[in-house]
């Protein structure tokens, strides 16, 4: 009996979606399956994936799918990503000659950088366009890399037996391009560390470590990837070193101090560190402290290293200027010196005891010995402040230089005060942005700062004085005003002109147009296009899909389906309307609920329901009207028809009714051959009709008649029965739905 059930409910899931196919034309993909590889020996499904270089990436998937796909369909295989989302998938294969074919196997192989747990695979077909079931969640690993690594402290390739460190050390894979792309496995002493999957591993702890690349938890052991293990002790005992005591700490500018470590040996290595980095060539047993060196003030530690000893760094000895002062530039770095005008320079600092002196070109200006200087003239200026009363004695820094020009011309420049897309932005600010003092070889000195605020400015449009525009910024807010500009600037002798800018702003009007139907019925039906705006003094024209199909036509009457448009010229700019699209007559877009011929019990009703139009007229076969909206109670049989409209389009569907006949489908025939009731006769609702299925069932699940159009004729011999009471079951269907099930009995 159970295996009855098992056929019974698998052909009915069959006959379903046959039925769904006829009825939608519909296609349903399922999800991929891991399936054999034919080019290998043996049953190789597989489960996950650990591909890698040298041929080893070739796999393959079931796929089966159910309905009708045209002739032009490809099905494409895709690849998630690593979390299995499908947000930007990954092709994987395609085939173009199965759309005849329902059970196929497609061979592909994986991306080089897929690496991950939860990949998952999908088909699509292109037409009709159907997106298929996702698969399960995968591993899958591309390994690139399956030599083993190498781990060491320094990085320098060489593995390292054992490592001696006072403190904390960095482990770091460095045998392989790009390690920082991989994830990795650490352990110590063959404990997993947790959460460690980068190729560099802070050692805090002693112990025995090493490493692998990540491919999973299915391919990370065939992929060879483990490295040599490095034996690290911390906080080992180290030897104690130290920088012996210097004569001084605190240098001044002509001062210089030799440090030294306490102890020496000549199997060590020495690294001197200023302030914990390391000094470029400085691996002696001493380094020389220069107070002469500007920012020479610092901690100064040294570093050994060795074999058999821990590496071990010396405590910090901090250096220091008692005498140090600073000198500020007051004044901008670029200024400009106009005829009769002059310029104050000035600094300031916290020397003690300053005195002062200034040089203009590297030539000391005499007599001037105060902290500001009057210039009238071009030229590179710097001030000198000697420190007389500090404990280093008397030094000297200089400032900062100012570059004083003393300019040919002057360059102004404008621009739009924030991101400006021609047609496309509505309002815009200009403004000066750059003056730039420009001598007579054409250097350029930056004098924004000092001279923006300076400048007399007048605004031009198309080279004509704008009034009242008289700032060093313009705002423009409406396409009325588009054009070319410029500005004029003046400051005492000198009269320029900017750069010029073009403004093509969008206007902020809106023209939108509307049809008077959106289903093209014929070539005699008529639709009409019509805009908002009076298009009398406008330039226009009328686009197909994107084609220019009229520049005449104030009313546009449709002669194809598409999407319409009108696009506007606004002073050079396009005003473009909403799109209307204009959609064929495609009588599918009227349909019934339920839909075929109907078959009602005698005696009662159904109810008809249509969708997809904008009114409904259903006549009965007396041609008369039953009802209006979009649904009909249906009671006597014969031929019904809908009259649907969509707009101004008519659709005609008609649909039959016949009424089921009220006697029993016998459940009990008797074929002892005295021609009474020795065969199965069925209603003549079911019996003798093309769109009526009877299928018949033996008691072990197996159709012994499946057919349409049955003659009232089985069984047509009664030797087909071996014994007495045998059971039989039967199901009678239309396309739709089932319309009567049960059992028959056979008594011999």
């Amino acid at each position: 009996m159970k295996k009855f059930y098992k056929s019974y409910f698998l052909t009915a899931i069959i006959v379903l979606i046959g039925s769904l196919q006829l009825s939608a034309q519909a296609i349903v993909i399922n999800a991929p399956e891991p399936a054999d590889n034919p080019n290998l020996a043996g049953t190789s499904v597989w489960g996950y994936i650990c591909a890698g270089s040298g041929g080893f990436n070739e796999y393959f998937v079931n796929v089966t799918w159910a309905g009708t796909a045209n002739s032009g369909n490809q099905f494409i295989l895709e690849l998630s990503d690593a979390n299995g989302s499908f947000g930007s998938p990954v092709e994987l294969a395609n085939v173009t000659d199965k759309n005849n074919t329902n059970d196929f196997d497609i061979g592909f192989s994986i991306p080089e950088d897929t690496r991950g747990l939860g990949y998952k695979m999908r088909v699509r077909s292109t037409d009709p366009v159907k997106v298929g079931a996702e698969s399960e969640a995968y591993n899958m690993f591309f390994m690139d890399i399956t030599t083993n690594l190498n781990i060491s402290e320094l990085g320098n390739g060489v593995p390292p037996g054992t490592v001696c460190a006072t403190g904390p050390i960095t482990l770091q894979v460095d045998n392989i391009p790009n390690p920082e792309t991989y994830q990795y496995i650490w352990y110590r002493s063959g404990t997993l560390l947790a959460g460690e999957s980068g190729h560099t591993l802070n050692v805090t702890q002693s112990g025995m470590y090493n490493a692998y690349i990540d491919y999973g938890p299915n391919c990370t052991g065939s992929g060879n990837t483990d490295s040599n293990i490095v034996d690290v002790t911390i906080g080992g005992t180290g030897t104690g070193i130290a920088i012996s005591t210097p004569s001084q700490t605190l240098l001044c500018p002509t001062d210089s101090e030799t440090l030294s470590i306490d102890q020496t040996d000549a199997s060590w290595s020495y690294q001197w560190y200023k302030n914990d980095t390391a000094i470029l060539g400085a691996i002696g047993t001493t380094y020389t402290v220069d107070g002469g060196v500007v920012g020479f003030e610092g901690d100064y530690a040294v570093e050994i290293t060795g074999t058999g000893i821990c590496t071990e760094r010396s405590a910090a000895v901090s250096m220091s200027n008692p005498g140090s002062f600073t000198v500020t530039r007051d004044n901008p770095q670029n200024i400009v010196v106009l005829p009769a005008q002059q310029q104050t320079l000035s600094v300031s600092t916290n020397a003690s005891a300053p005195t002062y002196k200034w040089f203009r070109n590297d030539v000391e200006i005499t007599g001037e010995t105060n902290n500001t200087l009057n210039i009238t003239e071009e030229g590179t200026y710097y001030a000198q402040i000697t420190e007389t009363g500090g404990s280093c004695g008397s030094s000297s820094k200089n400032s900062d230089t100012t570059i004083a020009v003393s300019p040919a011309s002057f360059e102004v420049v404008v621009d739009y005060a924030d991101n400006y897309t021609s047609c496309v932005t509505t309002s815009i600010i200009l403004e000066v942005v750059t003056i730039n003092a420009v001598a007579t070889n054409g250097t350029k000195t930056d004098v924004t700062t000092d001279l923006i605020d300076a400048f007399a400015y007048q605004w031009q449009k198309e080279g004509t004085d704008i009034a009242g525009q008289n700032g060093k910024s313009i705002s423009l807010a409406s396409n009325q005003e588009n054009g070319n500009y410029k500005l004029d600037a003046s400051i005492d002798t000198y009269n320029e002109s900017s750069n010029t800018l073009s403004v093509q702003l969008l206007t902020s009007d809106a023209v939108t147009i509307s049809s008077t139907s959106s289903v093209y019925c014929s070539a005699s039906d008529i639709v009409s296009l019509s805009s908002s705006l009076d298009l009398t003094t406008e330039i226009y024209e009328w686009q197909l899909d994107g084609a220019v199909v009229s520049t005449t036509d104030i009313s546009l009457d449709v002669s194809a389906a598409g999407t319409y448009r009108l696009v506007l010229d606004r002073d050079g700019c396009q005003l473009i309307s909403n799109e209307v699209t204009i959609s064929p007559l495609d009588d599918n877009l009227i349909t019934l609920e339920p839909s075929g011929s109907i078959v009602i019990p005698e005696g009662t009703s159904r109810t008809i329901s249509a969708n997809g139009g904008t009114t409904y007229r259903w006549m009965d076969a007396n041609n008369a009207e039953i009802s209006t909206s979009d649904s009909a109670s249906i009671t006597e049989p014969g031929t019904y028809t809908l009259i649907a409209s969509i707009d101004n389009c008519d659709v005609v569907k008609q649909f039959e009714v016949s009424i089921l006949d009220t006697f029993k489908v016998p459940n009990v025939i008797t074929v002892n051959g005295d021609g009474i009731n020795d065969q199965w006769v069925i209603p003549n609702s079911y019996s003798n009709r093309d769109d009526v299925n009877v299928i018949i069932y033996n008691g072990q699940g197996q159709e012994i008649i499946n057919e349409f159009n049955y003659k009232n004729n089985w069984p047509q011999t009664s030797t087909a029965f071996a014994r007495q009471n045998m059971v039989f079951y039967y199901k009678i269907r239309n396309a739709s739905e089932v319309l009567k099930q049960g059992t028959i009995t056979v008594i011999r």
